[in-house]
């Protein structure tokens, strides 16, 4: 598979990608893996043997690709010997490492409030709100469109996210007050082609396009330098911290599952290990341990009579 050129196998695993309608993104990914194994065998994929195979995950071991990585470039060439070259025998040698649980980080709630309180424009804000308020992810905020704000039921509709699945999530009178102000403010004429529905809230530099996600990043970081946050926290975050929050409060753990759009219920699980305020709650039994038995209460009848 040539580096430069697109070769037949190149052009028929993008056709078979695309017919199992992959988004864009993944089918990046997946050249991209290829391409790394033909780099790494100086010959194209389709000649390639179990021993390559296994020589190439032993390759990636060696020079220090993250488990992420790592999974993330076999799953590609998975795509290729399954799908494209009809090699089972070759898909059947790629194997994946398990990757560690971690628990993901979350502000807590001072900390939420000071980012939101020194973003830099109501732009900022707005932003931000959004991720935290609603649990959008990065890509779901830029994409807003007027059409997917339904004041008069209260909801924001997020349509063909992660896993090609729509679903609603509230939208709180904090929120309809930012958005309605950032309307105001907008750009006019910028976008005054399409229909007012199709409209993007948060319109990017070039004309028909939203924001990039990478400018949505950088304007996070910032803030969050601002507030003086020195956890390694992401633009992500926001996400989780709108779950935990949520959990802390008493929230029914599957109506979080349907707010952030989980197929498993153990995705969402996860927050209950990062819900601070629930478990600084939970008494230990060491304190238990030392603390005087109550004795029982007598029972009126075995009282003697006066």
């Amino acid at each position: 598979m040539s580096i430069d050129s697109v070769t037949p196998l190149r052009q028929r695993m993008i056709e078979d990608m695309t017919a199992r309608k992959l988004c864009a993104g993944t089918q990046r990914g997946h050249i991209h893996s290829c391409k790394r194994f033909a780099a790494f065998l100086k010959r194209s994929p389709d000649t390639a043997t179990a021993e390559d195979i296994r020589r190439f995950q032993l390759h990636l071991s060696e020079t220090g690709a993250s488990i992420c990585n790592r999974n993330r470039i076999m799953t590609g060439l998975r795509f290729l010997f399954r799908v494209t070259l009809r090699r089972l025998d070759l898909a059947a040698e790629i194997y994946h490492v398990r990757e560690p649980q971690k628990i993901p980080l979350v502000l807590s709630q001072d900390e939420t409030r000071r980012l939101l309180a020194v973003a830099s424009s109501l732009k900022v804000r707005v932003l931000l709100s959004l991720g935290y308020g609603c649990g959008l992810r990065a890509g779901e905020v830029v994409r807003l469109k007027v059409k997917h704000i339904d004041s008069a039921q209260k909801i924001i509709r997020v349509e063909q996210s992660k896993g090609r699945k729509d679903r609603n999530v509230m939208l709180s009178p904090e929120t309809l007050d930012l958005l309605r102000q950032w309307w105001k403010t907008r750009r006019r004429g910028f976008d005054s082609t399409p229909p007012m529905e199709e409209r993007w809230l948060f319109p990017g530099q070039r004309p028909g396009k939203p924001m990039t996600t990478r400018q949505l990043n950088r304007l996070f970081h910032e803030a969050a330098d601002a507030a003086g946050i020195r956890k390694g926290v992401t633009l992500h975050a926001l996400r989780h911290s709108f779950a935990t929050h949520l959990l802390e409060r008493g929230t029914d753990i599957r109506i979080i599952q349907a707010l952030l759009g989980h197929d498993k219920l153990d995705t969402t699980a996860r927050y209950t290990r990062v819900a601070t305020g629930m478990i600084a709650g939970i008494k230990s039994p060491l304190d238990l341990l030392w603390q005087p038995r109550k004795k029982p209460k007598k029972n009126r009848k075995d009282q003697p009579p006066a």
